[in-house]
Formats: structure tokens, sequence, C-alpha cells
């Protein structure tokens, strides 16, 4: 049964959801970033990590998530199977790594980014990164002007952009309010019965 390691909060949600999607017995376990028991299967301390029957590790949400849905193609969440339909399946992958996710690293550490230890330079840091994940916001939003889905059709493209667009509605000016079609989505997303289960154990109801 493949295992996999989340932490609330963090973008492991994605291929949490994705996986009560597919249906398959599963193991999900809590654990903390940087703890023992993670690094013991991911030497980054990070999650989202994933360990088959066999012992074999995945990390990285984007890896983690193509893999599933070409492993259980039954479920029908990658987007489609023709070339196009597997570009834009990486291109909006790579577009939620590279663009949305990392541009939230500087509002959960500003730290990191500058090297002035004062409290204004680090406000300044968490400023433009908010300015940057409104931009890719904004991105999102144009794209899924008349879609219900990112993809032609729910795909785990859609799992993965969830845990971002519930950061910025905690985190960002507006709480998204500007972005409506980015909004219908997560409502779209939580109203879902799997959704909601994979939240309800997260926060260990």
């Amino acid at each position: 049964m493949p295992v996999l390691y989340y932490a609330v909060g963090a973008c492991s949600l994605a291929p949490h959801i994705v996986l009560e999607w597919i249906g398959a017995p599963y193991e999900a376990v809590k654990v903390q970033f940087g703890s023992p028991e993670l690094l013991a299967v991911n030497p980054a301390g990070a999650v989202p990590t994933l360990r088959e029957d066999d012992g074999w590790l995945l990390t990285q949400a984007g890896a983690i998530l193509d893999y599933l849905a070409h492993k259980h193609p039954e479920a029908n969440l990658a987007g489609g199977d023709s070339l196009r339909q597997k570009a834009e399946a990486h291109r909006w992958s790579s577009f939620l790594t590279s663009d949305m996710h990392a541009a939230f690293w500087p509002i959960f550490m500003p730290a990191r980014y500058t090297t002035d230890e004062g409290d204004e330079a680090r406000a300044k840091v968490v400023e433009a990164a908010h300015a940057l994940a409104h931009k890719q916001f904004a991105i999102l939003d144009e794209h899924l002007d008349g879609r219900e889905w990112i993809l032609d059709g729910r795909s785990v493209i859609d799992a993965y952009a969830f845990p971002m667009i519930r950061w910025g509605k905690k985190l960002l000016e507006g709480k998204l309010s500007q972005y409506q079609n980015v909004l219908a989505l997560h409502d779209r997303l939580a109203a879902d019965p799997s959704v909601q289960k994979v939240l309800d154990r997260e926060a260990g109801k």
C-alpha cells in the first residue's frame, strides 16, 4: 500500500486529495518538517513524500501528482492523452511549482531572502512577495475565464492549485476577492466530498 507523508497546511494536500479521488488503498502519515521520521524517507525533510510498496520513494509534489495520474489512468486525472494536453499539464504543473509556490516562500520565511535582519527589510520582502503572488493569481484567473477546471476536465493540476489558493485566501490582501474565477475553482473543489474528507483528516477531525 502506498504511503503519503504529509504536513498540515503544506502543498502535500494536493496528492492527499488525489489519492482520495483515485480511491485505491493508501496510508497517510502526518509528519513535522525536518522530523526524524520524515528525514528517514526524505533527506530534504520536506513533504510530500510518497513511498511505494517496494520501498521506492518519490518526492516533489509535481512529480508525485504526475506519477499518480499515470499510475491510475482509470481515474482520468491526467488532463488528457494527446501531446498538447500532456504539454498543458506540464505547463501548469511547472507554473504552480516555479511561479505560484515560489511566490509564497518569501511570505512564509522572509529571513531567507534578505541579509538585513531588521523588521523593515523583512517587511519589504513580504510586500514584494505579495505583489508577485497577486501577479500569478491574475494569470491563473485569466486562464480560468469560461472554464471549470485548469485543464480539460478535473485533474491533478486542480488539486495542486488548491492549497496555494487556500494560502492566498488566508494571507493576501483582499483574500483573492478580485479573482472570481480562482475563487470559483476553490469553492468547486472545497465542496467535493473527497476534498472535505482530506481536510477533516488533516484537521484531526
